[in-house]
């Protein structure tokens, strides 16, 4: 049985601090508290990977006939990213004492990997909407989108084979730096063409109902999507020059828990909420299968 500590009615502003960080250790240390807070994120993916594979039957029964359209992908991805998730925490004892270490990266940093695989598919319809709007070439946007995942999950491999053959603390500093990189990368994509369809739509001349649901989807997930690469990229970095800081361990559950919904639990289910609007029966122009 987990034992809470009382807090003293008379404890001055000198004692707080000491008191917080005896609290935290405790937690962190204790079996009962780290049980619970995995399969609370086991719990919290387990339902947000449920809400996209249920919405995507919705489209397939909706629209068949598209084929594997952008939104099917997306939806697809967040079935899969948030699944695999659920999995890992669903069995944290045993993934956090894994060996060699780097199978623990493995399995925390591929599906950060497939997340961002997941939400930069919206920066690219945001783009191909943008470019078509500007009567801009769109042919090498799907090449770019491929080409740089492509590239990111060799970087990505590669550190992980050096990690299984010398396993030392400068590679692991390398994958950190590596994963921040990429969350800032995926921070400006969402601030640059998120921004600019959001300012192309505002400019739009014609005042309609559509539009200013547009714009709110546009401007609501461009802001949700660049604040969680942007929380991403800093606890990274944070973590790389400070071991209490790493989310890769057993013995620190309150951070990983305050670190996941906000940079992917409740990002997710937001955007799920704001895109939840079904695909017209009737072809549209704004609804684009993937070629």
């Amino acid at each position: 049985m987990v034992r809470i500590r009382k807090i003293p009615l008379d404890l001055t502003l000198t004692e707080f601090p000491a008191l917080v960080s005896s609290w935290w250790d405790e937690v962190n240390e204790s079996t009962h508290w780290q049980d619970g807070i995995f399969y609370t994120l086991c719990a919290a993916y387990a339902l947000v990977s449920s809400i996209a594979l249920i919405q995507l039957i919705r489209i397939e029964l909706r629209v068949p006939e598209y084929g594997w359209t952008t939104q099917k992908v997306f939806h697809l991805m967040n079935v899969i990213v948030n699944g695999v998730r659920a999995v890992v925490f669903g069995f944290h004892k045993q993934v956090f004492l894994l060996h060699p270490k780097v199978l623990i990266f493995v399995l925390l940093d591929l599906p950060s990997l497939l997340f961002f695989s997941t939400y930069t598919l919206l920066a690219l319809f945001w783009a191909e909407i943008y470019h078509q709007a500007r009567s801009l070439p769109t042919d090498k946007l799907r090449i770019s989108y491929a080409a740089i995942n492509g590239v990111i999950y060799v970087i990505q491999v590669c550190i992980w084979l050096y990690l299984w053959i010398d396993d030392n603390s400068v590679v692991e500093f390398i994958g950190n730096a590596f994963i921040a990189a990429v969350s800032f990368i995926a921070a400006l994509g969402f601030l640059l063409y998120g921004g600019r369809l959001f300012f192309m739509l505002k400019r739009f001349p014609i005042e309609s109902k559509g539009r200013r649901k547009k714009l709110n989807e546009v401007g609501s997930v461009t802001a949700i999507c660049f604040t969680c690469f942007l929380i991403r990229c800093s606890v990274v970095v944070l973590s790389a020059f400070d071991s209490d800081a790493s989310l890769d361990v057993l013995d620190h559950p309150v951070l990983n828990l305050i670190y996941y919904m906000l940079v992917e639990i409740s990002p997710s289910a937001l955007v799920l909420y704001i895109l939840r609007k079904l695909p017209p029966k009737r072809i549209s122009a704004q609804y684009h299968p993937i070629r």
